[in-house]
């Protein structure tokens, strides 16, 4: 029996079907660490005081680490938004139980509240930083059909695996750096590019995210083996997202602890 058991677990992780964490651990730590370095001085003291002096980067995955609990299985629904390709957000009927856009939402209303409890206020800065590199990950901006990629079933060099894990962690695992490494080599970008970074709204960026999605599913087939060439073609995009990410979601504490 137990053999039978190892056996079946050894299928299930080869093949994808147990749900992915989003971007992974390093690249959800890559989106805090930039996002530290875009930070205001008024907006770093009042964050180090909430995370009692941590970084961005060190709670980023918080999100995620709080699924083991099942009394926070209400917020899982929060990490992505899926809708078919061709409609819009606005008009496609939402999810009851919530999505990325309304978890965005509740953090931002939490922590601009000055009513909100101090505890209310760390919980929903950790889970900001998470979801705003959910944000950037384009599989979650995806199809219910194959739940955000998690079902459509690819192959990674020679293993099984799906498109959702190899945008979340395959090819930033095979890219061999740190979080930090990662972090520090960003492309240079002039003052004009990162205020074009920084402009639009938290829509405006779910969309870019859709765009690379789309983009993604008409050049990947189910079943195809992906590689060298594959990590050529998007290893670039992937990392702009991060920094991209990362820059928002410091945009977005700046104007939350002005």
């Amino acid at each position: 029996m137990k053999k039978f058991v190892v056996v079946l677990l050894v299928f299930f992780i080869s093949n994808g079907l147990f749900a992915a964490e989003d971007w992974g651990k390093t690249g959800h730590r890559v989106v805090g660490e930039i996002a530290d370095s875009y930070l205001s001085k008024k907006a770093e003291k009042q964050i180090s005081k909430l995370l009692n002096g941590h970084s961005l980067a060190f709670v980023a995955n918080f999100a995620d680490d709080i699924k083991s609990d099942q009394k926070f299985d209400s917020f899982s629904p929060w990490h992505y938004v899926n809708f078919p390709f061709g409609e819009k957000y606005e008009t496609y009927p939402k999810s009851e139980k919530g999505d990325i856009i309304q978890g965005i939402d509740k953090c931002i209303a939490v922590l601009t509240n000055d009513e909100s409890p101090k505890e209310d206020k760390v919980f929903y800065l950790k889970m900001l930083v998470h979801f705003m590199g959910d944000l950037h990950q384009p599989l979650h901006i995806g199809l219910a059909d194959d739940r955000g990629g998690n079902n459509f079933q690819v192959r990674w060099f020679n293993d099984g695996t799906n498109l959702h894990s190899v945008w979340d962690y395959k090819m930033i695992d095979f890219y061999e750096m740190s979080y930090t490494e990662l972090a520090t080599n960003t492309d240079v970008l002039s003052k004009e590019q990162v205020e074009a970074i920084k402009k639009g709204t938290i829509l405006d960026w779910m969309y870019e995210s859709r765009t690379l999605c789309e983009n993604i599913y008409e050049h990947t087939e189910i079943g195809e083996k992906l590689g060298y060439n594959y990590m050529y073609e998007y290893m670039d995009t992937l990392r702009s997202q991060l920094q991209k990410g990362g820059i928002r979601l410091a945009k977005l504490l700046n104007e939350i602890f002005s």
